[in-house]
C-alpha cells in the first residue's frame, strides 16, 4: 500500500518502522513542528521526524494541519491509507476523505476507555491494572471511530508511564503488523464503540502534578508513577516546589497527624502522613537541585518530623 504516516513521539516510531518492514511505501510523514526543549530551550525535532529523515522519507510539519497546504499535498499523493499514532492533532474531514482505504489510528488504550491525549499516564494515575492498544478507523470525533483490532497489556505495580509507554509502543507496532493485511485485503470487520462506556484522558496540566496529601497513599503513589519520568508529582516545602519522583505506600494504623505531615525520616526515606495510610518518599527533587535519593538528601537537609508539606503556590 501507499501510505501517509502521521505521528510525533517515540510511541509512534515503531509503528512507522513496522509499516516499512511489511513492505509498504510511506509517501509522506506528517509530524508536529520542532519545539524548544530543556533549560536552554534548544529547538528539537520530534522523534518521528528523526526516524523519517534517517530512512530518507519526506516530512511535513504543519503548525495546524487543517489550515496548511499539507492537506493539498496529501490529496495529491492519493494514498491508499493514512496511519496515525499519537500525532497530536485532530484530522479534518478533508483529510479523512482522501485515502481509499480510510484512516486508521494506533491508540494507547482499550477504547472506548481513555479517549484523548494522555491515555497511558491517566490509566496508571487512575489505578488501572490492564490497558492496551486499539487500532480503529478515524472519525470526526475524538477517538470515536469503529474498532478494528485490540491487544491487552497488563499494568504492573512497578510500572511508570515510561515503562508502560515502552510496552504499548511494542504492542502497538506488532498489532499494526497483524492488522495491515486485512485492511489491504478489504476483509476488516470493524466493531462500533459503545459510547456509553467512554471515558476521556485530557492532556496533563500542572495541577495534575500537585500532590493532595488528603488523598490515600495508594492514590498518590499511582499519581507519581503515572507522571514519571516526564514530570513527577510535586508539593511545597519552604515555599518552593518539592518534587517527588519515587515513593511507596505504607500501611499503618490511622494517625491523628494532619495529611502532609512528615512522620519520621528513616534510612529508607521520608515517611509522610496521607488521608489514608502513609507514603514513603524515596526519590525527591528540591527546588534548584537534581533528582536524588531521599536518604542521600536527608544527610545534609534540615527536615524534621512534624514538618507539613503542601499549601502555597508553585
Amino acid at each position: 500500500m501507499r501510505i501517509v504516516f502521521m505521528g510525533t513521539p517515540e510511541f509512534a516510531v515503531p509503528s512507522l518502522e513496522a509499516i516499512l518492514e511489511e513492505g509498504h511505501t510511506v509517501e509522506l510523514v506528517v509530524t508536529q513542528p520542532d519545539r524548544p526543549k530543556g533549560r536552554k530551550k534548544t529547538l528539537t525535532p520530534p522523534p518521528v521526524k528523526d526516524a523519517a529523515l534517517l530512512r530518507g522519507l519526506p516530512v511535513a510539519q504543519p503548525e495546524r494541519l487543517r489550515k496548511s497546504d499539507t492537506v493539498d499535498q496529501i490529496a495529491a499523493i492519493k494514498p491508499d491509507l493514512i496511519v496515525t499514532a499519537a500525532y497530536g492533532q485532530i484530522l479534518p474531514k478533508a483529510v479523512l476523505d482522501i485515502p481509499r482505504l480510510g484512516c486508521i489510528n494506533v491508540h494507547g488504550s482499550l477504547l472506548p476507555k481513555y479517549r484523548g491525549g494522555a491515555p497511558i499516564q491517566r490509566s496508571i494515575i487512575n489505578g488501572e491494572t490492564v490497558t492496551g492498544v486499539t487500532i480503529m478507523y478515524m472519525a470526526e470525533g475524538l477517538d470515536t471511530g469503529d474498532m478494528i483490532s485490540v491487544v491487552e497489556v497488563p499494568i504492573t505495580e512497578e510500572d511508570t508511564s515510561g515503562t508502560l509507554f515502552e510496552k504499548l509502543t511494542i504492542a502497538g507496532a506488532q498489532l499494526l503488523r497483524e492488522t495491515l493485511p486485512s485492511i489491504e485485503a478489504g476483509t476488516v470487520q470493524a466493531v462500533p464503540q459503545n459510547h456509553d462506556e467512554a471515558s476521556y484522558s485530557p492532556n496533563l496540566t500542572r495541577e495534575d502534578e500537585r500532590i493532595d496529601w488528603s488523598r490515600p497513599a495508594r492514590a498518590i503513589y499511582n499519581q507519581v508513577r503515572g507522571l514519571s519520568p516526564m514530570a513527577g508529582g510535586f508539593t511545597i516545602w519552604n515555599s518552593e516546589p518539592f518534587k517527588v519522583w519515587g515513593c511507596k505506600p505504607v500501611i499503618q494504623s490511622q494517625s491523628k497527624a494532619e495529611p502532609g505531615t512528615v512522620l519520621e525520616t528513616t534510612d529508607a526515606g521520608i515517611l509522610v502522613q496521607t488521608g489514608e495510610d502513609a507514603l514513603l518518599l524515596t526519590v525527591i527533587q528540591p527546588a534548584g537541585k537534581k533528582a536524588m535519593n531521599a536518604v542521600e538528601w536527608l544527610k545534609g537537609a534540615r527536615l524534621e518530623a512534624g514538618t507539613v508539606f503542601g499549601g502555597g503556590e508553585a
